[in-house]
């Protein structure tokens, strides 16, 4: 069975991910217009002519881009995405277990990478078109690479990681901190051009590319979210908390008390596991350490944290509070003269009750988008009304005619026109106006009404409760454009999603 084991799983994952198919979440069609944009010509731009860096994952637009140049005009991106995530997942299942068996807790290794396979944070951003399942494998593999010393595929890995989302620098640092420590203090051999080369050139050669086009090289998404959105104080800190309070979800089931039995039981469990995980494996710590600092990165800066932000220090957090069960099951005074105890004990408590928990956040199908199995949070309802308000929009429209929203995706996709973005992601133009009055946020964002006012797009399609406060409520909005159309949603609170056009 142990034989067949990384080949059932890789199935598992697979299995997991094209059986829902895609469904896909409205920021991934921003890195499918970036792609087409490129193979149609236009540069690696999401507007045409406007030389932006606005998506996080250059390299996830470069793959999707090669897809399509593959494919040509027949490619779909989102079963292109899903099927490279799809792999990417695979990969980061048989490296988990790979790191339980090297650690010597067999058992923990191969539940983290059967969980994994079916976490719905791990599969409803693989099915959302996303570059968090390739982002998560790159910064294991390096993990994982450097830890048995194979310098070439460990600095080509992080490198990569690198281009595919800048955050990765939040494990990457602590992993040339030891590469350091081991020449210094362990006497280990410097690197090598190899290892230089594969660690410089691709990184240098993308940030290099991007300093001379875009005239930066980080993505200014960055600073336009920290921007544009207002949360209050410790929101991030404590949804972070929230998150690592249930690593296995299962709200369904516990309720709150779940979250605060987790908030002291799963920390308490990494610490268990981490000592003997690292005694065997001590060059491992930059991964063991990895969701904290992941933590405490995010919390401090305060970001508004997006659903597929959760994702990335999961399966190694899994790995390590599941080598802290495993542990406790040896080391039981009731335990351990009784191996078939020990046996029974990890059948229970490190796989039926966490894939339990895991499944339970599985519907059979959702009541949108394909009626196939699939987590509970891939919905994309959302997505669907933007897609009727690109309908919309397309009736009357006209070339050239600017299109301003604050959720682009969709509507950038399947419009083809030029974005206003109100978040400011794709249009540096918007940062002049972030960051607004408290008193103008009904939620974590609000459009500006100077912008529309000063930019004059043909087209404004936001949620009500964007412009509740601020557009709205603007004497000049309203004289100057008609509502189109309302599409009916209560989405965060909103009376409707509204579809304007100016008076011409």
């Amino acid at each position: 069975m142990r034989k067949y084991l990384p080949l059932l799983i890789v199935i598992l994952a697979l299995a997991a991910r094209v059986v829902p198919g895609p469904r896909v979440v409205d920021d991934a069609y921003i890195t499918f217009r970036y792609a087409r944009n490129l193979i149609e010509g236009q540069g690696l731009v999401y507007n045409p002519g406007e030389r932006v860096l606005g998506t996080t994952t250059p390299l996830f637009s470069l793959i999707m881009a090669g897809v399509g140049v593959i494919s040509g005009e027949d490619a779909s991106y989102p079963w292109a995405a899903l099927l490279v995530s799809a792999a990417a997942d695979s990969l980061t299942c048989l490296l988990l277990l790979r790191l339980g068996w090297k650690a010597g807790f067999n058992h923990a290794g191969t539940a983290a990478a059967v969980i994994w396979a079916l976490h719905p944070y791990a599969v409803t951003f693989a099915i959302g078109g996303m570059e968090t399942s390739l982002f998560v494998f790159l910064l294991t593999a390096a993990g994982t690479a450097h830890m048995e010393q194979r310098r070439v595929p460990a600095a080509l890995c992080a490198s990569l990681a690198m281009i595919t989302r800048p955050d990765a620098a939040i494990l990457l640092v602590f992993l040339v901190i030891d590469r350091l420590w081991g020449i210094l203090r362990r006497k280990e051999t410097g690197p090598a051009f190899p290892e230089w080369a594969a660690l410089i050139l691709p990184a240098a050669g993308w940030y290099g590319f991007a300093w001379i086009y875009y005239g930066w090289p980080l993505p200014h998404s960055i600073t336009a979210k920290m921007a544009a959105y207002r949360l209050d104080e410790y929101a991030s800190f404590i949804r972070l908390l929230q998150h690592y309070s249930q690593p296995f979800m299962g709200n369904k089931l516990t309720g709150p008390a779940g979250v605060g039995i987790g908030l002291v039981l799963f920390p308490v469990l990494t610490l268990i596991g981490a000592r003997p995980f690292l005694k065997k494996l001590p060059a491992a710590w930059p991964l063991v350490i990895y969701p904290w600092i992941y933590l405490a990165a995010y919390a401090i800066p305060n970001p508004l944290i997006f659903r597929w932000y959760l994702t990335p220090p999961l399966p190694l957090y899994i790995l390590v509070l599941l080598v802290g069960i495993e542990r406790i099951i040896r080391g039981a005074p009731f335990m351990a003269p009784y191996p078939r105890r020990q046996q029974w004990a990890a059948l229970i408590l490190m796989f039926a009750l966490p894939l339990v928990s895991v499944m339970s956040e599985w519907v059979p199908a959702h009541d949108h988008g394909n009626r196939t199995p699939c987590p509970d949070m891939a919905w994309t309802k959302l997505e669907d009304l933007y897609e009727r308000a690109a309908d919309v929009v397309l009736r009357n429209y006209r070339p050239g005619d600017v299109l301003a929203a604050g959720d682009v995706g969709v509507l950038g996709w399947k419009t083809r026109a030029p974005i206003l973005d109100l978040v400011g992601l794709n249009s540096p133009v918007t940062g002049n106006y972030y960051p607004l009055p408290a008193e103008q946020y009904v939620i974590n964002y609000a459009v500006p009404a100077e912008l529309i006012l000063d930019e004059k797009p043909a087209y404004v399609v936001i949620l009500e409760v964007y412009g509740r406060k601020t557009l709205l409520q603007d004497e000049r909005f309203m004289a100057q454009y008609r509502l189109v159309e309302k599409i009916d949603t209560d989405f965060y609170g909103s009376d409707g999603l509204l579809v304007y056009e100016v008076r011409r």
